[in-house]
């Protein structure tokens, strides 16, 4: 049964025991701190177990994208070493929320794997929760009652609880689970060695395969056991692993959908997979990354420096490394491999095809930037072996390693294997010290400390009102108090609230809550989860009182005005530039809106101008907002409504619309376009490949940008007597200055190449070569050209400046490069110290080195100290 098949006699089988068939959500979480990737299939349901939220549909089942890079077996350096961990998987699910509970569970669980997928009985074990002291829990009996009528006792096994107690974090819904675990070692293999002993063991063909978490409890942050309101279900099967048990191989890589892309690098790096374990790790390596790569930037995220960004990028390059320093591949290959994994995948996840450009374009930037980063890190690398040598040290050191790996992105295993090449090795262990401190800095950086709930007041759930009105009587519910970079603040949680949560690019509300003359400020509101949240510096001093809430209203209308100002512009973009034209990003708040959009061109100035124009004119035209709430998701596609990129829609949506402008969105707007005032672009720039960034601002913002443009031209005129066309007057001015620029630079080389004859004479013998020390009046660029003046003349040549000019000093220092290497000098380290006499600092090449300083009347004294340094004293 290929995989395809796999997943959809799941999603039947479920939706023949009454469950709703659900899409995957983003692979890219947005609204959960904490959080970077949807890292199980039950992240987009937290809400319903955490009570912020009430299922509409209490049976659910779905397969699920997921991303995992940390974890209890997860680390990315381990993936693809061993043949059932990956990087992205798909987790097929079903979830109750507070309906059916272990009975249905289990059952439909062995239902599904022995009737239906039809995996021979003798094959399987279950484990129980066991139970545990510290929780004061017994063991999962009514589990393991159920269980036996399924399957011999003696193949359910109780198991601890770091394997059979589910959490989803320091605190939060928890509760025992119950795993399937299938044999697939042949039959002799069975008959030699009980299964069951193998069970939890790390055994690469006795593994987990299905997760039954039954959630009942809710751990405190005080590590206290709660018992929930309702029992829930939650469970997770890895459709990978599953098809590696249904498709009768022993490796997840040996599946149809893996043997699919591996095909494919084997071929194109003109390797055999199976002919050693090397290259087989590789090919692993770059058919897992490819797509948790492809499947993060059709959620929106793109590669870069910081964030979820970052490790998206630490994937693509790790499967570049591979492919380079193991398979060969000498240039971009991974974005080919994306369009196989949409002819593969595609039919599930459509958005692979849909974004395929996209997919590429972006793909092969990135290769392309890292093997740039490849060959200056070998250049770096080499400089530091050849100093290695020249001390006859043969293990470079950890430091200097890490700083390569840091600084360059350079991966430590092609260190190693370049440095043993050279036969020298690496200080591991130094490296790792210089890794783990900088886990450690970022660790303590990022760190949230949440208490748990105070509950006030009970409240089914909290209302969103902000769309009309900017103030409103209000209670609080519950707070907590929450510690982050050693900050303490306070999340108000409210019965209804005016202020608007950060989301979809809009930046939070902030405002006031007022009471009996106390003002305590609210400085940003977010969403965790669905649940809207206040943050605080300091707690009301009577907190059970009724509050007015007041929302900043000139900053909310600042951004109103941005945000439907970036609906106009994304209609815009689509009308001058092509429907191709899809959102991937923006931020809007009261200073400015920045909109990100696939596009693979600059756009010209005309194209700008036409963007503008057509904008204002939809402002001036003053368009009414015609907002649609609550209506089916169906009838606002049928309206031509755009989705976001990346995002998770209900059955239920909000429609804004401005004239020919559908969009979903859930942020504020004017209520016509006329209030935004007017329109201007003010940059346009390339975030990555195929994706184009454009800032602008509206409003206040805009007539604050032209009165003060209208001050500078005003000015600048009257600098030139107020010409009638002054844009000819200052081209004429320019190339006048050109001109003369010309002259004045062929009189500065005139003057330099004098000077440079003339100091010749000055030059002496010193222990075998040439030799000059001199002070001179010029800058350091004049200073640079004599001195390369005189060594391509002179040799062996050692040349020490000292520069002055318009009050600055500067030190040089240049060897021809044989007497460096053969006396073991280098200049960058002698200028450094040598700096410190003229209050400056500098550096540069073993054999030519400059610095600057503030310092004229140390010249002298540096002068000598060079000296010294190159000949003794």
């Amino acid at each position: 049964m290929k995989t395809k098949e796999i997943r959809e006699v799941f999603l039947n089988f479920f939706e023949e025991k009454s469950h709703k068939i659900v899409s995957s959500a983003p692979m890219v979480v947005k609204n959960d701190p904490t959080l970077m990737f949807t890292n199980a299939g039950m992240n987009q349901f937290k809400d319903f177990f955490l009570g912020y939220n009430k299922a509409k549909d209490t049976r659910v089942a779905n397969t699920q994208k997921c991303l995992r890079v940390s974890g209890k077996h997860n680390d990315l350096e381990e993936v693809g070493v061993d043949t059932y961990h990956h990087t992205m998987f798909e987790m097929l699910g079903n979830w109750s929320f507070g309906d059916y509970f272990k009975k249905e569970a289990i059952g439909w669980a062995w239902e599904i794997l022995t009737e239906v997928y039809k995996i021979d009985k003798r094959k399987l074990y279950v484990t129980v929760f066991e139970g545990d002291k510290e929780d004061g829990l017994g063991v999962d009996q009514a589990s393991f009652d159920i269980w036996k009528q399924y399957i011999d006792e003696d193949r359910i096994i109780l198991a601890s609880k770091k394997d059979n107690f589910w959490e989803m974090g320091e605190s939060g819904p928890c509760g025992p689970a119950s795993e399937i675990h299938v044999d697939i070692r042949s039959e002799a293999e069975r008959e030699k060695v009980d299964g069951k002993s193998l069970v939890n063991a790390d055994h690469p063909q006795v593994i987990e395969i299905w997760n039954l978490v039954f959630m009942q409890y809710n751990r405190m942050a005080d590590g206290s056991l709660d018992k929930l309101p309702n029992n829930h279900v939650d469970t997770g099967m890895g459709l990978e692993r599953l098809a590696m048990v249904m498709q009768g191989v022993t490796s997840n890589y040996d599946t149809d959908q893996f043997q699919y892309l591996i095909n494919f690098i084997a071929k194109k790096a003109n390797k055999k997979y199976g002919a050693s374990e090397k290259l087989d790790i590789a090919m692993r390596v770059v058919a897992d990354h490819i797509r948790a790569i492809a499947f993060s930037i059709t959620d929106g995220q793109l590669p870069s420096n910081t964030g979820a960004g970052y490790v998206i990028r630490r994937i693509l390059r790790r499967a570049v490394r591979y492919g380079y320093s193991t398979l060969g591949l000498e240039g971009p290959f991974l974005y080919e491999l994306s369009e196989k994994l949409g002819e593969i995948m595609g039919d599930a996840f459509p958005e692979l095809l849909n974004q395929k450009e996209t997919i590429s374009k972006v793909i092969y930037e990135e290769e392309v930037s890292f093997f740039r980063t490849l060959a200056q890190g070998i250049k770096k690398l080499d400089g530091i072996i050849e100093s290695a040598k020249a001390k006859n040290e043969l293990i470079l050191d950890g430091e200097v390693i890490f700083e390569l790996y840091d600084t360059f992105g350079f991966p430590i295993d092609l260190t190693g294997l370049i440095a043993r090449e050279n036969d020298l090795q690496i200080d591991e262990n130094g490296f790792n010290i210089a890794l783990e401190k900088q886990k450690t800095r970022s660790r303590a950086a990022t760190q949230v400390s949440t208490q748990d709930w105070v509950q006030l007041k009970e409240d089914d759930k909290e209302e969103f009102v902000g769309y009309d009105f900017l103030e409103s009587d209000i209670y609080i519910t519950k707070y907590r108090e929450v510690s982050q970079k050693k900050k303490k603040f306070y999340q108000l949680v409210f019965n209804l609230t005016p202020f608007y949560a950060q989301g979809g690019g809009q930046e939070g509300d902030t405002g006031f809550i007022e009471l009996d003359g106390e003002k305590v400020k609210i400085f940003d509101t977010k969403k965790e989860n669905n649940l809207i949240v206040h943050l605080v510096d300091k707690l009301p001093e009577n907190i059970n009182g009724k509050f007015k809430a007041h929302v900043d209203t000139k900053r909310r209308r600042l951004v109103e005005a941005n945000h439907s100002g970036t609906h106009l512009l994304h209609h815009v973009l689509r009308e001058v530039l092509g429907t191709h034209v899809e959102q991937k990003g923006s931020l809007v708040n009261e200073k400015v809106l920045r909109f990100d959009f696939s596009h693979f061109s600059k756009l010209s100035e005309e194209e700008i101008s036409a963007i503008e124009s057509k904008v204002n004119a939809l402002i001036k035209a003053n368009i009414t907002l015609d907002e649609k709430r609550n209506i089916p998701i169906k009838v606002a596609e049928d309206m031509g409504a755009m989705a976001l990129f990346g995002e998770k829609y209900g059955d239920v949506v909000r429609v804004i619309k401005f004239g020919d402008s559908v969009e979903l969105c859930g942020g504020t707007h004017v209520s016509s376009t006329g209030i935004i005032g007017s329109f201007k672009i003010v940059t346009e720039s390339s975030v990555a490949a195929g994706i184009r960034r454009i800032e602008a601002i509206t409003s206040d913002a805009a007539e604050l940008y032209f009165s003060t443009r209208v001050t500078q031209f005003d000015a600048i005129a009257n600098l030139f007597n107020k010409p009638k066309n002054l844009v000819k007057t200052i081209e004429e001015t320019l190339a006048k200055n050109a001109v003369l620029q010309k002259q004045i630079d062929a009189l500065k080389l005139e003057k330099v190449n004098y000077i440079g004859k003339d100091i010749e004479s000055n030059i002496v013998e010193k222990n075998g070569v040439h030799f000059l020390s001199e002070k001179l009046n010029l800058d350091n660029d004049s200073i640079k050209q004599i001195a390369f003046n005189l060594k391509s003349k002179f040799n062996p040549f050692v040349g020490v400046f000292g520069g002055s000019n318009d009050g600055k000093a500067s030190l040089t220092i240049i060897f021809t490069e044989a007497y460096a290497k053969e006396n073991d000098l280098n200049a960058g380290g002698i200028i450094r110290e040598a700096a410190k006499l003229i209050k400056g600092g500098g550096g540069g090449q073993p054999f030519y080195a400059s610095a600057g300083g503030s310092d004229a009347n140390g010249i002298a004294e540096g002068l000598k100290f060079i000296e010294e340094k190159i000949f003794g004293a």
